[in-house]
């Protein structure tokens, strides 16, 4: 059943025939995505007056009452996508003065009316439109409008176009067109030329070279960048693009991603274009030239990229870069190369002398490179590299002695079969990555590294410092360590970061004691394993340092035990064996954690709280919480604060203490469920000891993350407050879909503002 009285209500793909009744105040995203509802009713919404995003797409909806969303005045999200809607009437976005996104996409509508359906939508600023049946656009479609942030125009079948229809739109940050008429598009790109900033064009066909008169109108465009998505090019049409683009006053930018180029290069005509005086970035991705192994030289454009100051040619087939195009790349600074065919010679002839002079960051990674003295030397002439990646290439053995730039200080080499380093690794490196490979020791003579990547190997030992003295990171993680020396630890002076989680640490009281007490580094990551080889689980996952504790009974039993008569003796053995396991000593920490928590109020006052939320996750789900979740939400506008344990913890403060006092001082928590979550003993203890204050007092604090499918019997028994919560309440589960992924960070930020 549809659970209609949650603030976040999901009733996608239930096979629903209707709006399910008993929709209250209370909710603010309603999801009846991929249901069979035909019919929108005047009293189906009218309580639902905090709706903030509502998802009807993929439904059969053909009607829907002229005053069915009256009541929704707050509404920001509309989605009526993939209906059999054959008109669109104004009064149904009457009274929705909040609205912000509107798709109506993949209906059956033939045209948007004779006036327009937006005029009150003062707020909106993205619109998708359009079908295979969309065919007429009128004057006064767009009244109303005078500035959107995106829109996007599926016309594959637009026939008639009245001039003028979108000039009523004054600023358009992304202009999406799929259409096939050239006819159409030019007297639509005729209405756009001074109010897009980003023009993107999909699946168009440029075949005829005199179609190509009627786009020369884009070339009084003020669009500071231009896309071509899945868009067929030709040799013949060819020159007269670039020729437009060209001319373009304020052109900046060129992409062209997933398209199809039928040609060799062989222009049919001179490309006669004077040289772009704005134009620095072209991005080219999944280029496909069917007959690649016989394009030419690029004779014909060479006069044109002087001033391009950023390229990127990627997964395109690029087996050689002409050495005349490379010399001519007199600005270039930033070259992106990765997923080609590029060998070694063919890498000799591309770097030629005199080629890329001006080159501070170069992407060779999967490509075909196989011998590094080669690939140095070929580059070594590049007085301004300090960035270099040519990772996942197939190296093997190095050699003892290579050239480099002498201004080289990133390297990424992982991922490259290498078993052994030598002293071929330039020494003037500050960032070195061998990740991923198979080596087994490292001896190299770095004084100017300050960051090293050492993860995925096979090492047993820690570095030496006295070759590193300037380290301030590491990372070990995923290696072969059992232990460390003191000797190792104090030799790095200027350490900040140690990652040594995901090893095979022997958790012996010295080397416990010595972590405790180690002043030196500043974070040391140890991640013990679940199944690890230590008397008591005293290590923590992500902790500062000094967040351990060691009792005299742990440092010293043996002088204890010696002490004890043998019968006490083999009843200490019962009783450990008996907490073991019965999990004894996490329920003791467990039972002080709550007592702690509820000598403490049941609220911190308002000014207390720091944070929007506080976020519990699994170390192996770092990945995606710290680079996607992270970003997305703190780069947000308005940015959202979170708190994360390797973050915001203060150090040297009991761990617990640290989750406790952040839960309180945070609005919301965020919990990132997956198996590594509940299959990890450390998330075991996190996981209850924050979920004491919540479930305590009953709030709606909790807002659970599934990134994955997860069985509720594959949660552990001791988590039956998890195993409630999971039944009772909804949760957002992370789409691989990148098209579903924006509704998920909508979603994500409409539960964290309530």
């Amino acid at each position: 059943s549809c659970e209609v009285t949650q603030q976040l209500c999901n009733c996608s793909s239930m096979g629903l025939d209707f709006i399910p009744p008993g929709l209250t105040g209370k909710i603010t995203l309603l999801n009846l995505a991929r249901n069979r509802i035909k019919h929108i009713r005047s009293q189906d919404l009218q309580q639902a007056v905090n709706l903030r995003a509502l998802l009807l797409q993929s439904n059969e909806i053909s009607a829907i009452d002229k005053d069915s969303f009256c009541s929704l005045g707050k509404l920001e999200l509309l989605n009526l996508a993939n209906n059999s809607l054959a008109h669109l009437s104004p009064e149904w976005f009457g009274h929705l003065f909040s609205l912000q996104h509107l798709h109506l996409q993949g209906n059956s509508y033939r045209d948007l009316g004779e006036s327009s359906p937006f005029s009150s939508l003062r707020n909106l600023s993205s619109l998708h439109l359009g079908n295979p049946w969309f065919s007429t656009i009128r004057q006064g479609n767009f009244e109303g409008i005078e500035y959107l942030d995106k829109l996007w125009i599926d016309g594959g079948r637009l026939t008639q176009y009245e001039l003028g229809s979108l000039k009523l739109i004054k600023k358009i940050n992304h202009m999406i067109i799929n259409i096939r008429s050239i006819n159409v598009f030019s007297a639509i790109i005729r209405d756009l030329l001074h109010s897009v900033t980003w023009l993107e064009l999909r699946k168009i066909a440029f075949r005829i070279p005199a179609e190509m008169q009627l786009l020369r109108v884009m070339s009084s465009s003020f669009a500071k960048k231009i896309s071509f998505k899945q868009t067929l090019l030709t040799d013949a049409t060819v020159p007269e693009i670039v020729s437009i683009l060209e001319d373009m006053p304020k052109l900046g930018e060129v992409e062209i991603i997933d398209c199809r180029l039928l040609g060799t290069g062989q222009w049919k005509i001179q490309i006669q274009a004077k040289q772009s005086q704005t134009l620095r970035v072209l991005t080219i991705k999944k280029l496909s030239i069917e007959k690649f192994y016989l394009f030419t030289d690029l004779q014909a454009v060479e006069g044109l990229l002087s001033l391009f100051t950023k390229v990127t040619v990627e997964n395109t087939k690029v087996f050689l870069v002409p050495c005349r195009l490379s010399q001519n790349l007199l600005s270039l600074e930033y070259l992106d190369l990765s997923t080609n065919l590029l060998g070694d010679q063919s890498l000799e002839h591309s770097a030629c002398q005199g080629g890329w002079p001006s080159l501070q960051t170069l992407n060779l990674s999967q490509n075909s490179l196989s011998d590094l003295e080669m690939t140095g030397k070929s580059l070594s002439h590049l007085t301004k590299l300090n960035n270099l990646d040519i990772s996942q290439n197939n190296f093997g053995e190095i050699p003892d002695v290579c050239e480099w730039p002498k201004t080289l200080k990133y390297l990424n080499l992982s991922s490259t079969q290498i078993s052994k380093l030598t002293t071929c690794i330039p020494p003037t490196l500050e960032v070195l990555d061998v990740s991923a490979n198979s080596l087994r020791e490292f001896g190299l003579h770095l004084p100017f590294l300050k960051e090293l990547y050492l993860a995925k190997n096979q090492l047993k030992t820690l570095p030496g410092a006295a070759p590193i003295p300037n380290l301030v990171a590491m990372s070990v993680r995923r290696n072969k360590l059992n232990s460390f020396s003191r000797e190792e630890f104090e030799s790095f002076k200027r350490m900040e970061l140690l990652d040594a989680s995901d090893n095979s640490f022997i958790c012996s009281c010295e080397f416990l004691s010595f972590i405790h007490h180690q002043a030196g580094i500043a974070q040391v990551l140890v991640g013990w394993p679940d199944k690890y080889i230590c008397d008591t689980p005293l290590a923590v996952r992500g902790a500062q340092v000094g967040a351990v504790h060691l009792s005299l009974m742990e440092c010293h039993r043996s002088l204890v035990v010696s002490s004890i008569c043998v019968l006490v003796f083999l009843v200490i053995l019962v009783l450990v064996a008996v907490g073991y396991k019965y999990h004894a000593i996490w329920y003791l920490r467990m039972t002080w954690a709550w007592l702690q928590a509820k000598r403490k109020p049941k609220r911190a006052p308002p000014k207390d709280i720091c944070y929007d939320a506080f976020v519990s996750y699994s170390e192996n789900d770092s990945d995606w919480v710290e680079n996607i979740m992270v970003r997305e939400l703190e780069q947000a506008c308005p940015p959202f604060r979170l708190c994360l344990h390797k973050r915001d913890f203060v150090p040297g403060k009991w761990i617990v203490d640290n989750i406790i006092d952040s839960i309180e001082k945070s609005h919301k928590t965020l919990f990132v469920l997956s198996k590594h979550f509940v299959q990890s003993e450390w998330c075991k203890y996190e996981l209850d000891f924050s979920h004491f204050r919540l479930f305590d007092e009953n709030n709606d604090a909790a807002i659970l993350i599934l990134l994955e499918p997860i069985q509720s019997k594959a949660i552990p028994k001791r988590f039956c407050q998890l195993r409630k919560i999971m039944n009772t309440k909804t949760y957002l589960e992370w789409p691989h879909d990148e098209e579903q992924q924006e509704m998920f960070w909508f979603n994500l930020k409409i539960a964290l503002k309530s």
